[in-house]
């Protein structure tokens, strides 16, 4: 077997993942800049941040059936272009709406890069390396979230509007991705499926496997052919022969992205500021953040195809419940006291002589704390206040919410992030996976670009003591979920797959 050849053609096509982890990342230093910028409001912040994710769905809706028509590789060559068309227009541009477009045509990209990349792996990958080789997908995710994190913190301070050059560095990679995917050959299965060009799939089988691994990898699909003449149409997906599948495939991408990792990874400077952290500790936190889910992939790489999906899914759930529940405790026990030095901390002069009234007092919770706040300021100063004068008055454990925080990327890390999508690309049958992929693929978006959107208003609004404890609820019932409903797909084809969900 010819591994390296293997792992170099799934490296290659995971580069849509690096991006895709950027792209998501990267904003999270700019929000400081594009919410001055465009002078933004909470909603205005919101939607800036997860219109990329608005854009996903559409990519989400797009990519399966393009990819089912036109093949794979077309499908990234034009993914590569559409990130670095993004990365280049967002950078440059002057208006909100304009903003808005760019991420919008990234979050295409996104939408086909985390669809297609994955079943294009898993449809060149042998059974045995099929998890491990899928799962550099999310090794590249988080690999781009750490790069985006660090590369976010050397740019902090470059020149006045320093987000420009955050956003646009994002041009270079989408480039090199572009250019390399040339290299990368057609997917076999697809090639069959589609195409009936034998010849062709076995040449690349052989050169993956060796020729016996290809007379057998061909003599399944051609089995799998015979059963799935008839093309998937979306009344597929609600026959009830596919309902376990369904119900797996669309609980899982719910879960991973309700429990809240994008509010943490968009927002993980911001989050470090609420708990009382400056603008460069919050940054270099952040990319704390970032090296915790690239090393824990790592180990979810490694587990994968030994430990198994499930009991990594239940091991990472369960860890995320209680590292939720810790920084709930964190910033429930947090005191905000208007002494002297925290007054005069506040950098806006008006802001600071009325709020001079309130010297001395101390509150055990933001709701109190903001009500009393909001009767002395009008709304825009108010604004201000929650947004950037907040954390001169927080008394708080950092320490904890930094483990916590740490603690539940970690546990993602080697749960919903690699495993979901591995599952995903496992257990659909090549008949359905196009359109069934697309349609969990704009679900999971959708519940993201939720969860971003009212992540500002969470903090804002109900403080981050009970936005914490929703997501650790959250958290507690994808562990019984996975518990009841998710099967081992461990070293299975997925042909045997399909045989062991289907109902008669």
């Amino acid at each position: 077997m010819n591994k390296s050849y293997t792992v170099l053609i799934s490296l290659i096509v995971a580069l849509g993942g690096f991006l895709l982890g950027f792209d998501s990342a990267v904003i999270s230093g700019a929000v400081k800049g594009i919410t001055v910028y465009f002078n933004m409001t909470d909603a205005m912040l919101g939607f800036s941040v997860g219109c990329v994710i608005f854009g996903a769905m559409a990519g989400n809706l797009l990519a399966g059936p393009l990819a089912d028509r036109f093949g794979r590789k077309k499908v990234l060559i034009v993914v590569a272009a559409l990130f670095a068309i993004s990365a280049t227009w967002s950078a440059m541009a002057t208006s909100y709406s304009e903003f808005i477009i760019a991420r919008i045509i990234g979050g295409i990209g996104i939408g086909g890069a985390i669809l297609i990349a994955p079943i294009y792996i898993a449809e060149i990958a042998p059974p045995k390396l099929r998890g491990s080789l899928v799962s550099f997908n999310q090794l590249n995710i988080v690999i781009g979230i750490s790069v985006a994190y660090f590369s976010n913190y050397f740019l902090v301070n470059y020149g006045n509007e320093s987000w420009r050059w955050m956003l646009g560095v994002e041009a270079i990679p989408a480039l090199i991705y572009f250019a390399s995917l040339f290299t990368v050959p057609r997917s076999p299965r697809w090639l069959i499926l589609k195409l009936n060009k034998v010849k062709l799939a076995r040449k690349i089988l052989q050169k993956i496997g060796g020729e016996e691994y290809a007379e057998i990898t061909v003599a399944e699909i051609q089995r799998g052919l015979k059963k799935k003449e008839e093309k998937g149409r979306f009344s597929d997906l609600l026959k009830g022969k596919y309902a376990t599948i369904m119900i797996i495939a669309l609980g899982i991408a719910f879960f991973q992205q309700i429990t809240g990792i994008n509010a943490i990874f968009y927002y993980a400077p911001t989050i470090f500021e609420q708990a009382g952290g400056n603008t460069d500790s919050s940054f270099l936190q952040a990319i704390v953040v970032g090296l915790t889910n690239l090393l824990f992939t790592l180990v979810a790489i490694w587990l994968i195809d030994r430990l198994g999906r499930k009991p990594l899914l239940l091991i990472g759930t369960g860890a995320m419940t209680v590292a939720l529940l810790m920084a709930t405790m964190a910033f429930n026990n947090a005191t905000y006291t208007f002494s002297g030095d925290a007054l005069n901390r506040v950098s806006d002069p008006q802001m600071h002589q009325v709020l001079q009234e309130m010297k001395g007092q101390s509150f055990d919770g933001q709701s109190a704390m903001f009500q009393e706040v909001r009767e002395k300021l009008d709304d825009e100063q108010f604004l201000n206040f929650k947004r950037n004068e907040i954390t001169n008055f927080i008394n708080i454990n950092a320490t904890l919410v930094l483990v916590a925080i740490l603690l539940y990327v970690a546990a993602f890390a080697i749960s919903l992030g690699p495993v979901m999508w591995t599952l995903i690309s496992e257990i659909f049958p090549s008949k359905i996976k196009g359109i069934a992929i697309s349609v969990v693929g704009f679900f999971n978006s959708l519940v993201s670009f939720s969860v971003t959107q009212i992540f500002p208003w969470e903090l804002s609004n109900l403080g981050p003591t009970l936005t914490f404890a929703i997501y650790a609820l959250l958290s507690f019932l994808a562990f019984f979920f996975v518990k009841r409903y998710v099967i081992e797909t461990k070293g299975k084809t997925l042909e045997e797959i399909e045989q062991s969900l289907i109902r008669a």
